[in-house]
């Protein structure tokens, strides 16, 4: 079931990246496009997922993209663009409350 919320709600979007992705770039691009106020690329990490049928055991980096909702769709059409899986992990979480100057300054650098 989905929440309803208004176009300034702060979201942190969760995806990942493969090793050998150019995630300061990825990240890069997001800010560049106003599409995200931060991008944050964690250390890599280990993921175990079931793909084609298949138990995959791969290295990735979780990318944590901090936006607002209005900015969702177009971060995601984004996203699957420059990314290089076929269906790559797009999941966004509200953001239930926060400092008051940083939640202001992820509206004022996203909302175009």
């Amino acid at each position: 079931m989905e929440t309803p919320m208004s176009a300034a709600t702060p979201v942190v979007v969760l995806t990942t990246l493969p090793p050998g992705s150019d995630a300061t770039a990825f990240a890069r691009t997001l800010v560049s496009e106003r599409l995200a106020a931060c991008v944050s690329v964690l250390s890599p990490m280990q993921s175990i997922y079931q793909w084609q049928g298949t138990i995959e055991d791969t290295q990735e980096c979780q990318v944590l993209i901090k936006t607002v909702a209005e900015r969702v769709p177009a971060l995601d059409a984004r996203v699957r663009a420059l990314h290089p899986y076929d269906v790559p992990e797009f999941l966004v979480l509200p953001v239930a409350d926060g400092g008051a100057r940083y939640l202001a300054w992820v509206r004022d650098s996203t909302m175009v």
